[in-house]
């Protein structure tokens, strides 16, 4: 019977040989680091409750991050596009801009209501750019407050009036409830005097630019539809706004179409501001309140995606050390003659098709493998995590390559090059004892004699380890 190693801790005389293991570990900065992060994002959404409370244009009718994730580069990227839209903001209360240029790129579009002063637009900017953070390292992510708009994707977007899949409603507010089903003549007449309003704002919408407010029978409506989209597709956007919040808002006294190129919003409450009232600053807050709200929002914000670059920088830092160790092993590897192409190992084994699976083990699966040469070989895949579990690796296959003897598994080769680790060892065409000694169908029975040879054979190959090789094995885990 030959014996196969698996792993080995040092003592002073011998070799003991465990279970090589994958483990993660949560050191005591990372988990400062967590807890600050955590708690600045308490502070964040405190932060912005009161703001929502003393300012109904600034609550947050949702947010929306896309599901593909960056790497931690992506994370300057995001700061600058956010400052280039801060700047037109501030200037002309709307902006779009993209950046290209980098993997990948990022295409950004803001823009406020049309009705909300200069100090609300930017106060409405500072506090979703706050928020917004709470999606990276997501690619895309778009956010609708009830007085502003921001969106960044991967693609340009800034065409597109409907999303099939992100289009969506928001039919509930702070003060908002359903009409009494008692109430039947009440529930008609409301309807009607909703489907009313949404077709006048949407017609004032369409032909005033892409905003439109209006009132009917105490029903107040705002509709907005970004400036980089069309008079038609303008149309196309409210008017799905419309079917979905008719259909499914309906009767309550709250309803937004949260569509891809534009705003729609139905009230009791009269929630927008008239033409003559949107140069006056005291539209919910104070110039002051508003000047104060927009700096912390800003420092907030700063803050946060310091926190989320330092978290990458961290990981990317480990990630480029963990490579350069595996550099470093793998040119120790190319001049030991033991190393093998990951690539090569995968084709020998089909990809590590399932039906080229021998067993599994402790430390991994082993697959049959038909390297190029036409030799028949057998491939243990395993998987590791951190530099320790590198260098015990590497030792590991020097110290099985200084073994030979009849009864153990030879050592053929190794690769550490790909996404996991290989072991390469001769194959043994007679399977694994375990399946002869506990097979339920007793297809071939072991007689006595063939029972003897292995149990003299295992004790010739432990005879060896503990004393026939210059170093002492004591192997902790036979089958």
């Amino acid at each position: 019977m030959k014996l196969e190693r698996e792993t080995r801790e040092r003592n002073k005389n011998s070799l003991i040989i465990p279970k090589f293991m994958n483990y993660m570990h949560l050191s005591a900065p990372n988990s400062l680091y967590l807890t600050r992060v955590s708690l600045f994002l308490i502070f964040i959404n405190l932060f912005s409750l009161s703001l929502s409370l003393s300012d109904s244009r600034i609550s947050e009718a949702g947010l929306f991050c896309g599901n593909s994730t960056a790497t931690a580069n992506f994370i300057p990227i995001f700061v600058k596009e956010m400052e280039v839209l801060s700047q037109l903001i501030t200037t002309h209360h709307w902006g779009l801009h993209a950046v290209n240029n980098s993997t990948p790129p990022i295409y950004g579009l803001a823009q406020c209501f049309q009705d909300l002063s200069h100090t609300d637009c930017l106060l409405c900017y500072a506090v979703s750019r706050t928020r917004l953070p709470r999606c990276l390292p997501a690619i895309s992510a778009r956010i609708y407050l009830d007085g502003c708009f921001i969106r960044y994707d991967n693609y340009s977007f800034f065409n597109q009036s409907i999303d099939p899949s992100r289009d969506t409603v928001n039919c509930s507010s702070s003060y908002g409830e359903s009409i009494n089903n008692n109430r039947t003549i009440t529930n008609l007449e409301f309807k009607k005097s909703v489907g009313l309003l949404i077709d006048n704002v949407t017609r004032t919408a369409v032909s005033n630019g892409g905003f439109g407010v209006a009132e009917v029978k105490g029903v107040y409506g705002l509709a907005q539809c970004w400036k980089t989209v069309s008079s038609d597709g303008c149309r196309e956007c409210l008017e799905k706004a419309s079917e979905e919040v008719m259909t499914r808002c309906l009767p309550s006294k709250e309803g937004r179409g949260l569509n891809a190129g534009c705003y729609l919003r139905y009230s009791t409450k009269k929630f927008y501001n008239d033409e003559t009232q949107k140069g006056h600053e005291h539209s919910g807050v104070s110039v002051t309140g508003a000047a104060v709200a927009i700096a912390l929002s800003g420092a907030a914000f700063f803050m946060l995606t310091l926190f989320a670059a330092y978290g990458g920088y961290v990981r990317l830092s480990k990630l480029k050390q963990e490579r350069n160790n595996l550099g470093q092993v793998s040119a120790s590897y190319n001049k030991s003659g033991l190393n093998i192409k990951y690539e090569t190992l995968e084709k020998a084994t089909n990809y590590f098709n399932p039906s080229r699976k021998l067993g599994q083990g402790g430390a991994g699966s082993v697959f049959k493998g038909t390297l190029p040469n036409g030799k028949t070989v057998a491939v243990k895949r395993l998987f590791f995590n951190t530099r320790q579990w590198v260098d015990e690796f590497f030792n590991e296959v020097n110290l099985i390559n200084g073994i030979q003897h009849k009864n153990l598994v030879k050592l053929l080769g190794c690769s550490i090059e790909g996404p996991e680790s290989l072991l390469v060892y001769e194959y043994a065409p007679n399977k694994s004892l375990d399946q002869f000694l506990f097979d339920k169908n007793k297809i071939q029975i072991l007689n006595w004699k063939q029972r003897f040879d292995i149990v003299v054979g295992t004790a010739e190959g432990l005879a060896y380890l503990h004393g026939g090789s210059k170093i002492r094995i004591i192997h902790r885990d036979i089958k």
